[in-house]
């Protein structure tokens, strides 16, 4: 039986509704290069796991507060933590609060006949004004925009925050067209009453995508900056006025372990840093000192030390393994392995210095000029990637169109 979304279904009523219990995660959405298989995935933007304190912590507070049992308490004392990929079955654990609907999410409802979301993809490829249209091209693409939209409809009755929408990554390179493709999904998210500050838009890095994001927000439109590996990267995305910066920490240290020739890497290596963190920790400082609307998202956090190294950063996104081991451990204050403190905070990046080719107004030439291998291939190869699942999905959507009983 497929089921459409009225209202938020409880956990159970979710997990009622899954083939056979479980469904499978991966790493998609955040990922550099898609799977081979994609299975269905619910990917944060930007949850709770419970109220955050970070808003309101001193800076020089670093001490655990009266009811913080578990790690996990403790550090959501300092910084949102976002779960990297969520099951129905783990709402009861780490329920979500805001969500990502991306071109991995529909392969994976299309390859799910009997889900919740399913009857948004039907209605999608049912839609007269997409089956009307004169090419094939224009046909997919028009029944692409009208599922992702659906199904991003059905989240926001689902979860109490923001649903983030990716823009084709085919559009990257080109900032008109993103700006065009960000109005047409406006749009049909007005159709469908979807209110647009429930809403960001998830762009490529670029410096077409920062165009973009720039251009956007002037309009009120919220964007979120996606596959930033360079502080070039981050303090362009910045100064063009984006709602989430996302930071990948974990890819960053991967190129670093098997490449050479950054110099922003080989930098941050000498001086005893990962060079993932220190990204993090110097655009946040940037982004605070030079009073910058825009919120840091740190991704593909690997592990509990990475975590902790990024308190008071505004998001982190956590593996699930990492946020139950938080959640089992209890928080011991003055702790050996851990230091529960605030590293992040407005106050001390008042002191960071940047150098004068740091605080340059960022335009294409010096943003392409500062931007080392590692950001450059990441960068490339995130696009390409998010680029081919678009390209599955649409491939998909003209394999099975007409759907049945239409």
């Amino acid at each position: 039986m497929t089921l459409s979304l009225q209202s938020p279904p409880s956990a159970a009523a979710l997990s009622a509704s899954i083939q056979k219990g479980r469904w499978k995660t991966v790493t998609v959405g955040f990922s550099v290069a898609p799977p081979p298989s994609v299975n269905f995935t619910l990917r944060r933007s930007i949850p709770r796991i419970h109220a955050s304190a970070s808003s309101s912590s001193s800076p020089s507070s670093p001490s655990l507060g009266a009811g913080e049992n578990n790690e996990l308490d403790a550090v959501s004392a300092f910084s949102e933590i976002v779960p990297d990929t969520v099951v129905f079955d783990d709402f009861e654990r780490f329920p979500p609060t805001a969500a990502t609907v991306s071109s991995a999410l529909l392969l994976g409802i299309c390859g799910l006949p009997d889900t919740i979301f399913r009857n948004a993809v039907d209605m999608a490829l049912a839609d007269s004004t997409c089956a009307g249209l004169d090419t094939t091209e224009s046909k997919l693409s028009c029944f692409f925009d009208k599922a992702i939209v659906n199904v991003g409809g059905d989240l926001v009755k689902l979860v109490p925050g923001r649903v983030s929408t990716e823009v084709d990554a085919r559009l990257a390179y080109d900032t008109n067209a993103i700006i065009r493709k960000v109005h047409d999904l406006l749009r049909l998210y007005n159709e469908i009453d979807v209110p647009h500050d429930r809403l960001l838009f998830k762009i490529p890095a670029t410096w077409q995508g920062i165009e973009a994001a720039k251009l956007l927000e002037s309009e009120g439109i919220q964007t979120h900056l996606t596959f930033v590996y360079s502080f070039a990267q981050a303090a362009a995305a910045a100064q063009a006025g984006a709602s989430v910066i996302q930071i990948f920490v974990g890819r960053l240290r991967d190129w670093a372990r098997n490449h050479s020739g950054d110099t922003e890497i080989e930098t941050a290596v000498k001086s005893g840093e990962d060079p993932g963190l220190a990204l993090v920790r110097r655009s946040y400082n940037y982004i605070h000192k030079y009073g910058y609307k825009s919120k840091l998202m740190a991704a593909a956090v690997r592990n509990k030390q990475d975590l902790f190294s990024l308190l008071g950063v505004d998001y982190v996104i956590a593996p699930l393994k990492v946020l139950q081991s938080l959640k089992d451990s209890p928080a011991v204050p003055d702790d050996e392995k851990y230091s529960f403190v605030r590293k992040l905070t407005p106050e001390t990046a008042t002191h960071y210095n940047f150098t004068n080719k740091e605080l340059i107004k960022w335009d294409q030439l010096s943003l392409v000029s500062a931007m080392g291998p590692a950001s450059v291939e990441l960068l490339s190869a995130g696009v390409e990637g998010y680029a081919n699942q678009a390209k599955r999905v649409e491939e998909l959507f003209g394999k099975i169109w007409p759907p049945p009983n239409v």
